[in-house]
This record gives C-alpha cells, structure tokens and sequence, in this order.
C-alpha cells in the first residue's frame, strides 16, 4: 500500500477533489518503504523496516487556507479531512501573500526509480553490513555504520487540473572506521538511486586506509593553507551557499546577494570563472523530483556560470510582485568539474592539507556567508605531490564565497548527498586553531 501506481494516486486525489466545497483544493499523497541497517563496535545494534502513506489536504477560502492531513484512505475519511481542511480555513486570517494554485503543468522525466533499489531485503542489508564488518574487524579496526534504502511516490493535484506523480528510490550509506586505541578515524559515505553501484567493502576500504593513516597526528600551526577538499567536504559548505541564493532575502538586503538600495548581484561575478553550478532533475545520475512541493515544475537551471550569478530561487508572491520567473529551490545541485582525480589534485600539490570532511558547521555572519567548523576522520599533510603524515583536525573560518574565488583546481565531480560536487583545490584556507578530537 506504500507505493501507489500513478492511477492509484490519482484516484485518490480525484475523490478528495469531488468532496470539496472551497474555492480552490489542492491535495499532497506520498508514501514510501524504509529499510534500514545500523552498526557500531562491528556489531549490528539495529535493523528495520517501515512503510507510510499520508495525504495532506489544503482548502482555500478567499485568502484563507487551512490544512488537514490523515493517513487513512476510505472515502468517508478522506471526506472528513477536507471537512477538516475547510473548517480551518474558515477560521484563518487572511494571508495577504497567498497566491492563487496552479492549473496544469508539464513535468520532465526523472527515471529516480529503481527496482532494484525498491527490492532491497533483510538478507540484502545484512551482507552489505558484512561487507564493511569483516573487513574492519579482520584489521583490528572498529566499524560503525549506516545504511538506509527509500522507495517512494508523491503525487500532488488540484481542482484547477494539475496533476503530478514521481517515484523514486535511494540507498544511503556511510561508515566510520577508528583504530583499536581510538586514535586513527576514517569516514566515507556513498548514496545511489541505483543500489548496484553501492559496494560496501570496497567503500570501508577507504575508511579503514584513512583510520590506519591518520594515526599519531602532528600539530600544525593554524593559518593560511593550500586546501584540497574531497567531495563530501566542498559539499557541505557549498550546499550552504546554495541554500542563501533566495531573492527576496537579496532584494530586502538580508543575503550575499543583497547590495545596497535594494540591488542585487545578479548578473554579476561573484565567483572564479572556472565555476559554474547548475541543477537538472532529469540528469541520470542525480535525478531530482520533477515538481516543487507547491506544483512548480523543476527545470534545469544554471545558477552560477563561469562565476557569474545567473539566478536565484523565488516564492510565487515575491516573484510576481517584482515580475520575475518563480523559480523554485534545487534539490540536488551539480558542479560543473574537469577530469582529474583527487589523486591528481594531490600529485599538483607541493604544499597542502587534505581534508576528508567537515563537521558542527555554524554560521559566524550570514550576509558574508562566514561559516565556522572543524575537520574530521582524516585530516593530513601534503608535500611535492604525497602524502606526508597526518596532522591535527583544525577549526575553520571560511566563507564559500571567497573559498571559490580561491580556486586552484577543480576535479572530476562524484555523487554526494544527492548532488555532484569534484574535489576542489584551494589556495590560503584559513584554520584558525586546533582540535583534539580524532
């Protein structure tokens, strides 16, 4: 029950539409199967499987709208969710910003799904926990682990005639390795649509190498350095910058972006000209949802062009007020990379620091995109194009704005977190001290 097939849901939705008395309705069904695997001391401590479905209804008076949500789905309870839903509406103020919902829309082609993906089992996590488990424990290293796999639909419609369906399947997995005496750490993580381009052993490879290699680290003094940032690293300062590229957080002066006399820096360079970030939902291997929650079609936009600000996301209401296009916010972004390797970024080094991850990553000023944090699971010192020893984890101060005007080279992009994102070389990233913790 879980996964709907596209009549399914729109069956549903249709009975939910022909109950309402409001002057617009629009409804929301998702559902999905989880399965998940967790392990620590090489152990596991838990595994499971869940399934859900819910439906969330939004009745619209005038300006009014209230919502009501339910996880049944016999006619007599979907009819009283959007008795629900009008009730509450009827009884909110106004929204002086609402606008009203879409009629049709035309949506791309993902191919998110995977039954391969969706046909994960017990038998199929406990090999791929195995898979890191032996390994680890053969060298006298400690694993911990997690993965989960998702198979799931949404599929929105309204009574203005739109209409929307995705499935879409994803495996996420990440472990950390750390020596017997807790001094060495390591840490990889790999997500997929696709299950069979997940191997667990040959991941935990590199973990365990980085637990065993980053033992006995030395101190550097903090300051300036030549940086090279594996993928998960950049992803997570990069993925901040993207989250800030609002308009109207720009056009009222609150963002990067924002100049003053209500100006905004698009159009202009902000960053290297090597550097250019898009999002596709239709790309194969980072396929996104082909609709926004609110029914706006996903499209394929460039955000940054050779380091040139070439758009920023919108609600409706402020992009109607300032006659723009309403762009949605990505899901998933791509970074366009060359062709080389992390292992060639390090070989072009003759002085730098390898950084496999960041982590407790706050914000110092948001208007500047300051953002401060520490390294972690495997930190280690580069000279003449090696790897020399591992050093201490730092703390950072860096902003990804002026990080990516800092741009030395850019490498081959790889899937993280649902987006693609190459290694990057930095020239004078700033740690400002040390941290104790492995």
């Amino acid at each position: 029950m879980a996964i709907l097939t596209k009549e399914e849901a729109k069956k549903i939705i249709d009975k939910v539409l022909a109950f309402s008395r409001a002057d617009e309705i629009s409804a929301s069904l998702s559902g999905s199967r989880t399965g998940n695997i967790r392990y620590a001391r090489n152990s596991v401590s838990t595994s499971g499987e869940t399934t859900d479905m819910s439906l969330s209804v939004t009745a619209v008076f005038g300006k009014k709208s209230g919502t009501a949500t339910i996880n049944e789905f016999d006619d007599a309870s979907l009819e009283k969710t959007v008795r629900r839903a009008e009730e509450i509406a009827k009884l909110a103020p106004d929204n002086p910003e609402y606008m009203p919902v879409l009629g049709a829309q035309q949506y791309v082609n993902t191919n998110a799904f995977v039954a391969g993906t969706a046909d994960i089992n017990p038998e199929y996590r406990a090999k791929a926990a195995f898979g890191s488990i032996d390994p680890s424990s053969k060298k006298n290293l400690t694993a911990a682990g997690y993965m989960e796999d998702t198979s799931g639909f949404t599929a929105l419609g309204n009574n203005k005639g739109l209409f929307g369906y995705n499935k879409s399947t994803s495996v996420d997995f990440s472990v950390t390795v750390r020596t017997a005496d807790g001094t060495g750490s390591g840490f990889v993580q790999r997500d997929y649509n696709d299950v069979s381009k997940l191997n667990t052993s040959t991941a935990t490879e590199i973990a365990m190498q980085k637990a065993l290699a980053s033992v006995n680290a030395k101190a550097l003094e903090p300051g300036k350095y030549t940086v090279i940032l594996e993928p998960t690293a950049a992803h997570d300062l990069i993925l901040n910058m993207m989250r800030n590229m609002d308009g109207r957080s720009a056009d009222e002066g609150r963002s990067f972006l924002g100049k003053k006399g209500g100006q905004t820096r698009l159009g202009e360079k902000l960053l290297d000209e090597r550097v250019t970030i898009y999002s596709d939902p239709a790309n194969t291997e980072v396929p996104g949802s082909p609709f926004a929650a609110d029914g706006r079609p996903q499209e394929k936009v460039t955000w940054f062009e050779n380091g040139v600000v070439k758009n920023m996301y919108y609600s409706r209401f402020w992009a109607d007020k300032k006659g723009v296009k309403a762009v949605p916010s990505p899901d998933g972004i791509i970074f366009q990379g060359g062709n080389d390797s992390l292992a060639d970024l390090i070989k072009s080094t003759e002085k730098g620091i390898l950084v496999t991850r960041f982590w407790y990553i706050r914000t110092v000023d948001p208007q500047t995109l300051l953002y401060t944090g520490l390294t972690r699971d495997g930190t280690f010192y580069i000279e003449n194009g090696q790897i020399k020893y591992p050093v201490k984890n730092f703390r950072f101060n860096e902003s990804p704005v002026i990080m990516l005007n800092n741009v030395e080279a850019i490498g081959k992009p790889v899937r993280t977190n649902g987006s693609l994102i190459p290694p990057l070389k930095i020239r004078d990233f700033t740690f400002t001290s040390l941290s104790d913790a492995v």
